[in-house]
């Protein structure tokens, strides 16, 4: 059989909106609940969330089935660690912290096979290469295989023209809640320079052909992001989602305050 689409990749190629929900439970049972609520895809995330390469890979078996792409989000942008996601049979990385056209270049080279990169032979015995079922999975694997980038630091959008010249690169993602802090506004990242400069990216990102993404718990935001041609935008988070649910549940029947996720 070849290498299945990855439909998440055409999708953000074609500039077709995808809306995504962000997993941080670190559970496969919750992960396949996210898979049937009908989002595009659904972030593991492996940088902030309670996870490790076999939890990411029961994560990764859950979803297997359903229609949304799971994007994997690595803890850093490690060769190694890209290595054994992508044997795992993660095909849509998310890497935090790109600051420079110079990292966007070693990540692009570490997705890839010799002679274009650095990626190590071993999917034959792999989950990637559906245990050496997938016919010349090797040579065509590539074609499944999306990098999506987090610009998140001012040194990032000093550099964000450079890291659009990269070829390889499908998509930059801006990563509101760091880039605030790194400017200067920490948990604030509705500060009229941040969002100035949030906005300003996406314009950029958008008039360069190139996929532009966001994640933030913030309604109006997110559609102002849309409306300026950002292609993947993450609306929630499982654990912000779960826990507005029981608070708003025990609180129809006891009363009090309902509790709202901060703004990110």
């Amino acid at each position: 059989m070849p290498v299945p689409e990855n439909r998440f990749k055409t999708a953000i190629h074609q500039g077709r909106q995808q809306i995504g929900l962000w997993l941080d439970m670190g559970e496969a049972i919750t992960a396949e609940i996210a898979g049937t609520a009908g989002f595009d895809w659904l972030v593991i995330d492996g940088e902030h969330g309670p996870n490790d390469l076999r939890s990411i890979i029961d994560q990764l078996r859950a979803l297997a089935t359903s229609s949304a792409e799971p994007v994997v989000r690595i803890p850093t942008g490690e060769s190694w660690m890209i290595k054994q996601l992508l044997d795992a049979g993660a095909r849509t990385l998310l890497v935090p912290m790109v600051d420079s056209a110079a990292q966007a270049k070693a990540l692009v080279s570490a997705m890839h096979y010799p002679p274009r990169g650095i990626r190590g032979m071993g999917a034959v015995v792999a989950r990637a290469s559906g245990f050496n079922t997938i016919e010349n999975y090797a040579e065509t694997a590539a074609e499944g295989l999306c990098l999506l980038v987090q610009v998140e630091t001012r040194a990032a959008i000093a550099d964000l023209d450079n890291i659009l010249d990269v070829e390889g690169v499908d998509g930059i993602f801006i990563g509101p809640a760091d880039l605030a802090a790194d400017m200067g506004y920490l948990g604030r990242i509705d500060e009229p320079e941040v969002q100035d400069t949030i906005e300003s990216a996406i314009r950029k990102i958008v008039g360069a052909g190139k996929a532009a993404g966001i994640l933030t718990f913030n309604e109006a935001f997110n559609q102002r992001y849309i409306e300026l041609g950002a292609s993947f935008v993450a609306v929630g988070a499982d654990v912000t989602e779960f826990s507005s649910a029981l608070k708003s549940l025990a609180n129809r029947y006891k009363g009090g305050a309902s509790h709202e996720p901060s703004s990110y």
